[in-house]
Order: C-alpha cells, then sequence, then structure tokens
C-alpha cells in the first residue's frame, strides 16, 4: 500500500502544479481516473505512477501539463532512440530486425535529443541493440538534462556496477531489465542466447542495490504463455523478485515470422491483459503496466507517429519501435522536418497501429526492412484509421 508519507509527498507534488487546473475539467477528470488504476511508489525522493510517465514531481512532468495539456503542442511527448545496433542476443522478435547502415556518432545522437526536446519530447528511451555497448551512454544519458525523464530498456549483459551507479548519477530515472519468462530455459530458447537469464538476474540485483532508481522488468509476453494464462505466474515470480514494476507488451508482428493472424493478440486477449493489469495494482504487490492497456481505446490509444517518434542507430525516423517504416534520416534532414512530415500521416488512433496493419507491411515488404519513405508513403495512403482514444476525444474536442 502507498505510505503516508508518500501520500503527503504526492499532495505537495500536486499542488506544486495548479495550472493544470486550467486544463478541460472533462480532461482532468480522465487523468484522475487513470492514475487513481494505479499507486505512486517513491523512489529515492521521485514519485512514479509508472515508467511510461515521467515522475510527478519531476520537471519532466510540469512540462506535459504545460505543453501537451495547456499548449496542445503539436510535436511528439514519447521518444524512443536506438543508442547501438549491436546486440549479443538473437531475439526472433526483434523490432531492428534487418536494419543497417552507418550508426548515428555521439554529437548527432546529442543534438537529435535537444532538437526533440524543443520539439515538446518530455519522456526519452534508449534502447538498441543492447545500449550499455555505446561507449558514451553515461555522457549521453547526462546531455538530457534534468526537465526530460530517461528511460533504459536493456538485457543487463555487460553490465556493470560502477557503470549503473553511473547512470544513476547522469540522470536515469528508470530501468527495464528484460526479461520474458520465469523458466530459465524458456528465456534463453526466446533470446537465442545461453546465459541470457542469469545475466538479466545479476543485473537486477545491481540495479536494485542502487536504491535511488526505479527498476522494472521488460517482458514481451508470448501468444503462448497469454493463451495457455501462464501470465499470472509469471507476474508473481516477478513479485518474487522486488521490483518496482512489470513492464509488459505481447509479441508485435514487426518482423517477418509473426506476420500472421495466430501471432497476433486478439482484443479478448488484450482486455484480460487489461483486467490482469487493473487487479495487480489493486493488490499493490508490483506496479504492472501493460503498454495495450496504456494504449487502449479506454486511455490514451496508439500515438505512433503522433506523439511517439522513434530515431533507431543509424538516424532512420519510425513511427514507433514497433513500425519498422521510415520517413526520412537526420542525418539527411532535421528531425522536426522528417516528424512533421511523417505526423501528417498518423493521427491518433485507438488501437495498435501495427497489429491491425502488418498485413500491408507485408505487401509492400521488397525483402529488406524498414520500408523506405516512398513505400512508407504509399501504404500509409491505404490505412483506414479509427475513432480517437478517449483520451484525445476529450483533448481535441
Amino acid at each position: 500500500m502507498t505510505t503516508l508519507k508518500t501520500k503527503i509527498a504526492l499532495a505537495k507534488a500536486l499542488l506544486r502544479n495548479p495550472q493544470i487546473l486550467k486544463a478541460n475539467p472533462a480532461l482532468n477528470r480522465f487523468l484522475l481516473q487513470y492514475l487513481r488504476k494505479f499507486r505512486a511508489v517513491n523512489v529515492g525522493g521521485q514519485l512514479i505512477v509508472h515508467s511510461h510517465l515521467p515522475p510527478l514531481n519531476s520537471p519532466a512532468y510540469k512540462r506535459f501539463i504545460n505543453e501537451h495539456l495547456l499548449r496542445k503542442a503539436e510535436g511528439p511527448s514519447h521518444a524512443q532512440i536506438g543508442l547501438t545496433n549491436v546486440c549479443l542476443q538473437k531475439c526472433a522478435y526483434c523490432y531492428n530486425k534487418g536494419r543497417t547502415g552507418q550508426v548515428m556518432d555521439t554529437p548527432t545522437i546529442k543534438k537529435v535529443i535537444q532538437d526533440l526536446k524543443a520539439m515538446g519530447v518530455f519522456w526519452l528511451g534508449f534502447t538498441g541493440g543492447e545500449p550499455l555497448l555505446q561507449k558514451d551512454i553515461v555522457g549521453i544519458t547526462e546531455s538530457v538534462g534534468g526537465d526530460c525523464a530517461v528511460k533504459m530498456f536493456t538485457t543487463g549483459s555487460t553490465l556493470s556496477a560502477q557503470l549503473a551507479a553511473d547512470l544513476r548519477r547522469a540522470g536515469l530515472f528508470s530501468v527495464c531489465v528484460s526479461l520474458d519468462h520465469w523458466r530459465e530455459e524458456q528465456h534463453d530458447r526466446a533470446r537465442g542466447t545461453q546465459g541470457a537469464f542469469r545475466d538479466a538476474l545479476r543485473a537486477i540485483g545491481i540495479f536494485k542495490n542502487l536504491g535511488s532508481l526505479h527498476v522494472g522488468v521488460s517482458a514481451v509476453l508470448s501468444r503462448e504463455m497469454i493463451r495457455r494464462d501462464e501470465v499470472d505466474e509469471f507476474l508473481e515470480f516477478l513479485v518474487g523478485l522486488e521490483i518496482h514494476e512489470a513492464w509488459l507488451s505481447e509479441t508485435k508482428p514487426s518482423a517477418e515470422v509473426f506476420w500472421n493472424k495466430d501471432a497476433v493478440i486478439t482484443e479478448q486477449e488484450r482486455r484480460k491483459l487489461v483486467a490482469l493489469q487493473d487487479r495487480y495494482n489493486r493488490e499493490g504487490k508490483i506496479t504492472v503496466n501493460y503498454l495495450g492497456h496504456f494504449e487502449g481505446r479506454e486511455h490514451f490509444g496508439c500515438n505512433a507517429g503522433h506523439k511517439m517518434v522513434y530515431v533507431d542507430a543509424f538516424g532512420e525516423v519510425s513511427p514507433c519501435v514497433f513500425i519498422p517504416m521510415t520517413f526520412g534520416n537526420v542525418k539527411e534532414k532535421s528531425i522536426q522536418e522528417i516528424f512533421a512530415g511523417m505526423r501528417r500521416h498518423f493521427p491518433s488512433t485507438e488501437s495498435c497501429f501495427i497489429n491491425g496493419n502488418y498485413g500491408l507491411l507485408q505487401k509492400y515488404y521488397r525483402g529488406s526492412l524498414p520500408l523506405g519513405q516512398e513505400d512508407s508513403e504509399n501504404l500509409m495512403s491505404e490505412v483506414l484509421f479509427g475513432p480517437f482514444s478517449r483520451f484525445f476525444k476529450i483533448h481535441y474536442g
């Protein structure tokens, strides 16, 4: 349960942002109802609802209110950057399969980060490949600044206690270590790497020992695990690890091997996972943060290419990590120009884009991913978007 001390700190954090009362009252009611589904945790003085939002008492959260709720900025709010494409694991479902080119150097990465912030990004995810293999990761993290929340997704391989401490001091607020199963052999098989499970557990221990870092597990749930009702057993295993959060997603049809109906989650299965998340959060054992809950029509919807953007390690700009399409390269055009062109194709919608449109991806596939800009734009001319999610129906009136 949320402690009295945390409740008092939460009240103080909310009082620091009285300008939120200027927002649409219906929007404030929606946000209050949404936030009440989670319990805030105090990690090193940071009040965290879940890791897809900045700490409630942070400058980044203030920017969310001022720039997106009140000013209705057209730029993205969330972004992910591939710091490297090198990875020691070989996941069948990897969303970066086939991406090639010349990797961005550190000055380019830092410039893209500052440009994204100027456009409205207040939450930044570092991914890869394996971001820990980017030799300048500490300096890159430090360059972000305190008004943008930085989260890292990692397999945990090559992590040292010193690097973990350096990343926390540089400003990292949350980390998700990849762990897809409670059985060692199952996780290693999914990751195509012997020892992946042990590396993950070792990394979780290192991050937890810092004491001031929000620590979670990023889990890709197989369709089989969902169908067999095994997610409960997995979550109980994660509770036993005494981490703050389970960040859940199902396998996405980003790679060719998953371009079939049997591999894609149904709406009924999504709702089952939503109910599971809500139950665990009521019980208070662990924060469960299911991507399909956040992106569901009842909440914020899919904001790929609208409020979310992904820049891969080579500088290619995609709507999100799961959509292998490019709309330009930051080494050739500014991220502002690329995003503006991409956003014209992507109104926010009520359900996951790639889950509903992988058939078109298959149609335009020419043997390599991501699709080039011309094919990506042609594909988008065939997409039929659904209505807004509940949040954007209220937000845009």
